[in-house]
């Protein structure tokens, strides 16, 4: 058999030889390029669908850097408050620039305090695929870098400090820079600090919180980046948390159905409206108070109409650097 194989090679056209070669090489690229796989499960990464916003903090606006374009199908423009272009640092760790958020003046009441959002007090238009939402996701990397949580500077007690630290979340339909429809963050549960997803389905509605077990300082060790995402289901009443793409075990704070979700009508949505904003790395992103400052680094954040499956929260993982 061995003595037919150069004849056979021989035998090959050129063109046919060529195809041959083609096809090895785009077998080699394609291995090449892959996505390495998920170490918990081996899966093949799924698609994930494009988010409403997404900000990698790589494209500031022409002729305005204190403004971040999106990278979402929205269209909703960042404004970097109170950092300016200088919100932009590098970071050893990350490719590219990240978001620095952190407080300026702990002991004085102002409105100094570095971080992001964008505000409407009649809503934001772009922001309407979270208008009557069923579902919504928000996701990202974070990295804490200071003492967190914050001294509270709104009061004049130097040892009270702020009950939450802000990450990142879609403000509600009438919300005045504070109350959210969906909220990654971190907030004090039964006096300890707890990394949780805080939800409200209706506007000046209740809201829920689904907090992780874990002691937040395991789950957001200093100087360490950690993706973190939280999703939101408003018809079954639903959310959930996951680090590093791997799911939180946590708990429901509010009893009862603070969303209203039992009983008809379904399905059961967010109130028809727009939100009136995003809020990143603190509260009231239209500057007139300060509020839960994070003295953090962030980075590639992303919102999401819709619940992230597990397998495209690893996907999305994957793809953003883990």
């Amino acid at each position: 058999m061995r003595a037919d194989l150069p004849r056979r090679r021989a035998a090959l056209t050129p063109r046919r030889r060529a195809a041959v070669t083609l096809a090895l090489a785009t077998t080699l690229l394609a291995t090449a390029f892959a996505p390495a796989g998920d170490p918990t499960d081996g899966a093949d990464p799924v698609s994930v669908p494009r988010p409403v916003a997404a900000y990698d903090f790589e494209h500031p606006v022409p002729g305005d850097y204190a403004r971040e374009r999106d990278r979402g199908l929205s269209g909703t423009t960042l404004d970097l408050v109170n950092g300016g272009a200088q919100a932009r640092v590098r970071d050893d760790e990350r490719r590219g620039h990240v978001l620095r958020t952190r407080q300026v003046s702990p002991t004085v009441r102002g409105n100094d305090d570095w971080k992001a959002g964008v505000y409407g007090p009649q809503g934001v238009p772009t922001l309407g695929a979270f208008n009557g939402a069923r579902q919504a996701t928000v996701m990202g990397w974070f990295k804490m870098t200071a003492d967190n949580p914050a001294p509270n500077s709104g009061t004049a007690d130097p040892d009270d400090r702020y009950n939450a630290i802000g990450l990142a979340g879609i403000l509600s339909g009438t919300s005045q820079g504070h109350d959210v429809r969906a909220l990654l963050e971190l907030i004090t549960v039964d006096g300890e600090m707890k990394v949780v997803a805080l939800g409200r389905r209706l506007d000046g509605g209740s809201s829920q919180t689904f907090a992780a077990d874990a002691d937040w300082r395991d789950i957001l060790p200093p100087d360490t980046w950690v993706s973190l995402a939280a999703t939101f289901d408003f018809d079954k009443g639903t959310m959930a948390l996951y680090r590093d793409a791997r799911p939180l075990p946590g708990r429901y704070v509010v009893p009862g159905d603070p969303w209203a979700v039992d009983g008809p009508p379904e399905p059961d949505t967010a109130s028809p409206t727009d939100p009136r904003g995003v809020k990143i790395g603190g509260s009231y992103p239209q500057n007139t108070q300060e509020g839960n400052p994070c003295d953090c680094r962030m980075d590639d954040l992303t919102f999401f109409d819709r619940a992230l499956t597990p397998a495209e929260i690893r996907s999305q993982y994957r793809r953003t650097g883990g």
